[in-house]
């Protein structure tokens, strides 16, 4: 099958639509590359369904490289320039034969090419061209060594620093110089390399009076994983804030900046990066933004059918609010993001306010806030509504100016999503109406309120069951008549030949799942806020109707052995 032909036969499966193939090919025109990549970055086909459809045109074996940790002895057959060349991976050798993954697997050339320069039989398996692009970052990523990097700070670098005031300034000659020393240079692209690597969001460099430490927030936990030298700590906050084009000079004040960083293949990634000062230095938190990871399809979010279809009514309403709840890193962006694909048509015309603008997205006008200038949420607000929109985004509602023209514009014919800091669904009309809101217009302007919380998965690989007693159970609120359909189930970390799990790094976990909690304003529910019950009352009455709570959608995760009991606990509050 040749490449080219790859659009017309997913037309011809109804996998694609001809306006989605158009959209990819003009894609592939501007940029090269793969149809078949296109359409999978563009979101018009999931990487899964891809790599089944060639997998049974061609009639070979198709393989999740997720699921394969390949050695290095493997890895060595094939040199990385002919790998890169072909969009080839080897992942297992089997006597003479070797396994090599392909997201072509007639390109008969490169098959030629392989035997002949590895010398062995070659054994052809398909996966998606998006992944087998990650596992040529992985696994032919340049290899640093952190300890000869360490030695050779301590070498490079007076032992006798003296240390500064934080108040009496320091010299920004010297600190650039250290910034640019190759040791740090190399120990900072190390750390960012790293995190990219075990699929991290976010990385905190942290200083303290006696020590100095790198941790990462891998699926949503806080791990150490290193500690520099504490004499280095200017060095290298330096380093990073001379990436993010931010002033070195100035260590009293907070600054925000990006980094981006580019990656073999084409592939780049951002870095929103948050400078605070604090008693013993600037502390760097660096935010990972990798967009061939963000999550737009929501049937794959976490959603149950019940939840998700009242997710999808509410925002294909013609007008109207849709409010996503939750706290800093709950996945809130991502829900949006996911709205707004599913909204994003030539017929609409989108505009979102957002601080900062996470993902760019094509076909949607997003606006940074900056306060310094005056732009914020209101004032974007007021903008949009005289540039004729449809659907418009407000990153958070904060005050009662921004609520105030957010439920104006909900009232006069415009879909408005936002989001709040609030701790579940019905705890969200309180919220409005503390801010200054009038019942009548929460009423008549929110559709739908979404709480959310991101929950970790157990891993696939190191799965176990984990019976508990029934009374722990019921504890957690599970209904007696249930008790025999729960088989909790726990990562242990350990793989089969008793060392640390590959996969998970020995933790027990691998990736997140959201969990929802919807409440739909239908008729009962607007009685009920006019009437002026109260947060729990509003619940109470929310699930009569038939409203499922965090905790109710953990113990379903729970019953299905995604997430181990500690999260559902973790993550959500009894009811």
């Amino acid at each position: 099958m040749v490449n080219e032909r790859i659009g017309e036969l997913l037309v011809r499966e109804n996998l694609i639509s001809p306006v989605q193939l158009q959209h990819a090919q003009a894609q592939q025109n501007r940029d090269g590359g793969r149809l078949s990549y296109h359409l999978v970055k563009q979101g018009f086909i999931d990487d899964t369904e891809l790599t089944a459809f060639l997998s049974k045109h061609y009639g070979v074996p198709s393989v999740n490289l997720d699921d394969f940790h390949i050695e290095e002895s493997v890895i060595g057959l094939i040199s990385e320039e002919i790998a890169r060349k072909h969009l080839v991976i080897p992942i297992n050798r089997i006597g003479a034969s070797l396994v090599v993954a392909m997201s072509d697997p007639a390109n008969i050339y490169a098959i030629d090419e392989l035997k002949f320069i590895t010398g062995f039989n070659i054994e052809v398996v398909v996966a998606s061209e998006v992944a087998i692009r990650e596992a040529l970052e992985v696994y032919y990523a340049e290899q640093i060594d952190i300890e000869g990097i360490m030695r050779e700070m301590d070498f490079g670098l007076e032992d006798d620093v003296e240390v500064v005031n934080e108040d009496e300034g320091v010299d920004i000659v010297d600190l650039t110089r250290d910034a640019d020393e190759a040791p740090v240079i190399r120990l900072v692209n190390l750390i960012l390399l790293d995190a990219i690597k075990r699929n991290t969001s976010d990385i905190h460099v942290e200083p303290y009076e006696k020590s100095f430490r790198v941790r990462y927030r891998i699926d949503g936990v806080l791990y150490e994983v290193m500690n520099p030298p504490l004499k280095l700590k200017d060095a290298i906050t330096s380093r990073i804030k001379i990436m993010s084009n931010l002033d070195i000079a100035e260590r009293r004040l907070p600054q925000d900046g990006r980094i981006k960083l580019k990656l073999g293949g084409g592939k780049e990634m951002d870095f929103r990066v948050s400078i605070c000062p604090t008693l013993f230095g600037e502390k760097a938190v660096l935010r990972l933004l990798d967009k061939s990871n963000l999550q737009l399809d929501m049937t794959k979010l976490g959603f149950e059918p019940e939840p998700l279809k009242d997710f999808k009514d509410a925002i294909h309403r013609p007008y109207g609010m849709c409010l996503v709840t939750g706290p800093t890193g709950s996945g809130k962006t991502t829900t949006l993001y996911s709205a707004l694909a599913e909204l994003n048509k030539t017929s609409e015309n989108i505009s979102t306010a957002e601080d900062p603008v996470e993902f760019n997205l094509g076909g949607i006008n997003q606006v940074q806030m900056n306060e310094a200038v005056g732009l914020n949420f209101a004032a974007a607000l007021r903008s949009f509504l005289r540039q004729d929109p449809d659907i418009i985004m407000v990153g958070e509602i904060r005050d009662f100016e921004t609520a105030e023209i957010a439920v104006k514009a909900a009232l006069t014919g415009h879909m408005v999503l936002s989001t709040l800091h609030t701790n579940d669904a019905p705890g969200t009309i309180s919220r409005l109406l503390n801010m200054g809101v009038e019942p009548f217009l929460v009423t008549a302007s929110v559709n739908l309120v979404l709480a959310q919380r991101l929950a970790r998965r157990v891993c696939s690989e190191c799965n176990t069951d984990s019976p508990v007693p029934d009374q722990s159970l019921i504890d957690l609120q599970v209904r007696e008549n249930m008790l025999g359909t729960f088989v909790p189930q726990e990562g242990s970390g350990v793989a089969a030949n008793g060392g640390a799990c590959r996969r998970c790094s020995g933790t027990g976990f691998k990736g997140r799942v959201a969990l929802y909690e919807v409440m739909m304003m239908g008729e009962e529910i607007k009685e009920a806020v006019l009437q002026g019950y109260s947060t729990a009352e509003l619940k109470h009455e929310a699930r009569r109707l038939g409203m499922q709570t965090l905790r109710e959608a953990a113990l379903n995760k729970l019953a299905l052995g995604m997430i181990p009991m500690s999260e559902v606990v973790r993550c959500s509050a009894p009811d």
